[in-house]
């Protein structure tokens, strides 16, 4: 919907990102560098994804030209505790078991990019899981393989059907890309 005036880059192999993107109107070309996701021990959970994503960002720096680099990091935070992805099987059983039952916070940070500016915002929602009993997880585990979703779970599969009863925010922000924060922050490199 939205004609920007240069061309977008969406930095992220996420194929819930890239599909959201499209969903909301954009075209884009996709461009991947690899990018250390270390962060500091001390720095506060909500700080996180924006620190990563402007991090994604900035490994364009060099290269940038007309583009709009736009990339994107979500975290699950239960307790102060940040999920990332799981390592295996056991490592992924652990954190579903732990969200079982509980609310947590999906937090997904977005840096937007162009040769002249750096941007970045942030947004929380919060997810409320009922219990999960073990056969459910193992099933989840088996046949979604969740090992590239921080928290070991995507809202849009089988566990987030059956197992989340509630959001409060945006369900986009818990796929990975807050699409409404995304397109206000495009809408300023559109022709008028």
């Amino acid at each position: 919907m939205l004609t920007l005036n240069y061309p977008l880059v969406l930095a992220s192999n996420s194929p819930r990102r890239q599909q959201l993107l499209k969903d909301a109107g954009f075209e884009f070309s996709v461009k991947v560098k690899p990018t250390d996701e270390d962060f500091p021990d001390t720095m506060p959970a909500p700080e996180v994804p924006v620190f990563l994503a402007k991090k994604k960002a900035l490994a364009f720096q060099q290269e940038i030209d007309n583009q709009i680099i736009l990339t994107a990091d979500t975290i699950v935070v239960v307790d102060g505790l940040i999920l990332n992805k799981p390592q295996d099987k056991a490592e992924a059983k652990w954190m579903l078991q732990k969200l079982s039952g509980r609310k947590h916070q999906v937090i997904t940070g977005v840096c937007v990019m162009t040769k002249d500016s750096i941007e970045s915002y942030s947004d929380t929602t919060e997810v409320f899981f009922r219990e999960l009993t073990d056969a459910e997880i193992d099933y989840y585990i088996e046949n979604c393989k969740p090992f590239d979703k921080a928290g070991s779970y995507g809202v849009q599969d089988f566990v987030g059907m059956v197992g989340i009863p509630r959001i409060e925010g945006s369900y986009f922000t818990v796929m990975g890309l807050p699409v409404h924060i995304v397109y206000d922050a495009l809408k300023k490199f559109c022709e008028l």
